[in-house]
């Protein structure tokens, strides 16, 4: 069977095509200028004040999870440092526009507990001193396979309102004793226990529901003996009931009763942010796992269990289950279906901020310290003056053109290669950088400028092993249209191996350093990917189509290909005869 022919051309276009869409990507986003990191933009500078007297470790742990949190991406390149054992300060470059948001992200000290909801103000319930209906009915919790083509599609009740607080987190504080405190009752918590109390809560708790009030802010007050409220803060202890408030995304501010804590945040596995198959809308998901290897208070068998429980029981039934987090409750989700693998997902009118801060701050611990309520924010500029990014991009066409020029006079002709493919490999990282500074908040630095920069000579070097290669075919008297093919099968292998080695190099910055460092890793690794894309379907075929024309394969001396460039003789290959021998 006839061998199937190479067609160049064809390659080309689909390469073509690929870096339309890209740009056509682009264009959508609605943004042609690269988002600029802290050294060349500025941005936005939060100062957290340490309560109490923190040891050195709690400090430093504090501070590697606000780093976690705010660099979620890994490729925003915010600033998270100590100071003075006493004070985080956070640097976040660009404009922050919802600063409140961001503030609690970094401030929230992230105990995160489930209970079961007793009481909501206004609703016809027995804590109710008067009311109507809320008005807008809850987020839904549904059921959530383990295997993505499983998922169902769950839709959220009709005006479903997500909660726009942003970011829970999964906390390591210590599982609940199970020892109740009331007098009298010495026997162990169950969920059982806490879905009966939801469904008829005690006087004393129902009184203290009926004596405070929620501000706008989500605190609760209470009013005194001269008329004026007071605030009335409510001590979020997993062995008793809970007063709490939850801020709903149109402002709206609800009061809950709700139960002692059900499922600690030490039971989360796992939590995401997504679009759920066949879905349009965000959602977050939620895994509860029944570790084996937790110790659990006694009469308990963990978290996926207790939540199996619960979902049965309130399953249909329209029933609330609160997520609060640090005493102000997230969402209160009704139950749609039994969970018995302690996987669900919370959908609604999410947006896709919203979800990633949730779900970022579950998969994050608790802070192991806390901080004043009084939080200093305040915007910074640039570190670098503002001539080193035009020196940055000067240096990079300086040595871009350098190159060229020196591919030009050695190649010649052949050089027409180089100067496209360094063009095109330069289009395709822009615009690259473009669709990451959209899509992953990407920000580009100086380091990572220099990281690109480096990249030209990547590219170059690849360029300069497969030419060599294909001289060296054609001195041991090959034509050119056989030695593009037989210098191309050895070149690929030592360009794969020599970028095989950068990307190492990259992804051991990326995951170990921090900051700039990480920036700069993260580029030379883009870089190196992109050097391969073009070297297979640029380069490669171009060189290629290049071999049909006459003024390339016959040894011209300007095609870079002659005998003098060679470094033989006679003519590059030996003259075929009309019988096809030499």
């Amino acid at each position: 069977m006839a061998a199937r022919r190479y067609r160049p051309g064809r390659t080309l276009v689909v390469f073509f095509l690929g870096v339309a869409i890209m740009y056509g990507l682009v264009a959508l986003a609605g943004s042609w200028k690269p988002a600029l990191g802290l050294d060349l933009q500025g941005g936005l500078r939060i100062t957290l004040t340490a309560t109490g007297d923190p040891t050195d470790e709690n400090f430093e742990e504090a501070r590697r999870i606000i780093d976690q949190r705010v660099n979620g991406s890994g490729v925003v390149e915010a600033e998270v440092t100590a100071q003075s054992g006493r004070y985080i300060v956070v640097e976040i470059p660009g404009s922050t526009e919802n600063r409140r948001e961001t503030e609690e992200l970094v401030r929230r000290q992230a105990q995160l507990r489930f209970r079961l909801v007793a009481c909501a103000e206004g609703a016809s319930d027995p804590c109710a001193t008067g009311g109507v209906p809320l008005g807008r009915a809850p987020l839904a919790l549904d059921h959530k396979p383990g295997h993505e083509g499983d998922r169902k599609n769950n839709e959220p009740t009709d005006t479903a309102s997500p909660t726009d607080t942003a970011s829970p987190t999964e906390t390591p504080t210590d599982e609940p004793t199970g020892e109740p405190e009331d007098e009298g009752d010495t026997g162990v918590r169950t969920a059982e226990d806490e879905i009966a109390w939801a469904a008829s809560p005690d006087a004393d708790s129902v009184a203290l529901f009926n004596s405070l009030s929620c501000t706008e802010d989500g605190t609760t007050v209470k009013t005194n003996a001269q008329g004026e409220q007071v605030p009335a803060p409510q001590p979020d202890d997993p062995d008793q009931p809970l007063v709490a408030c939850e801020i709903g995304d149109d402002g709206r501010v609800t009061k809950y009763l709700l139960s002692r804590s059900v499922i600690e945040g030490t039971e989360l596995s796992d939590a995401g942010a997504g679009i759920p198959q066949g879905e349009v809308e965000w959602a977050v998901t939620l895994d509860i796992g029944n570790d084996k290897d937790k110790a659990h208070p006694k009469g308990s068998t963990g978290g996926e269990d207790d939540f199996e429980t619960l979902s049965s029981q309130l399953a249909g039934t329209g029933r609330q289950f609160a997520i609060v987090l640090d005493g102000v409750v997230l969402s209160a989700p009704v139950m749609n279906d039994p969970i018995r693998d302690g996987r669900s997902q919370i959908t609604g009118n999410f947006t896709e901020e919203s979800a990633t801060n949730l779900a970022n701050s579950l998969k994050f611990g608790a802070l192991p310290i806390s901080f004043d309520k009084d939080v200093t924010t305040e915007d910074i500029g640039p570190s670098l003056a503002g001539d080193q990014l035009s020196a940055g991009l000067t240096a990079g066409g300086i040595g871009l053109a350098l190159v060229m020029l020196y591919c030009l006079v050695y190649y010649r002709a052949l050089g027409l290669a180089v100067v496209s493919s360094l063009f095109i490999a330069a289009g395709i990282t822009y615009g690259m950088v473009l669709l990451l500074s959209e899509s992953a908040g990407f920000t580009l630095t100086l380091p990572g400028i220099a990281g690109l920069i480096i990249a030209v000579g990547v590219v170059a070097d690849s360029f300069v092993i497969y030419f060599e290669r294909i001289r060296d075919e054609m001195r041991e008297g090959k034509s050119m249209r056989v030695a593009v093919e037989t210098g191309w099968a050895r070149a690929r292998v030592t360009r794969i191996a020599a970028n095989t080695v950068s990307l190492l190099s990259a992804l051991v910055l990326y995951i170990f350093a921090t900051g700039a460092v990480k920036g700069f890793g993260f580029a030379l690794g883009l870089s190196t990917l992109i050097d391969l894309a073009v070297l297979f379907w640029f380069t490669k075929p171009l060189v290629s189509w290049f071999a049909q024309f006459k003024a390339f394969n016959s040894g011209h001396r300007m095609s870079g290909l002659s005998p003098g460039s060679l470094g033989i003789d006679g003519p590059p290959h030996p003259p075929m005869t009309a019988g096809g021998k030499a």
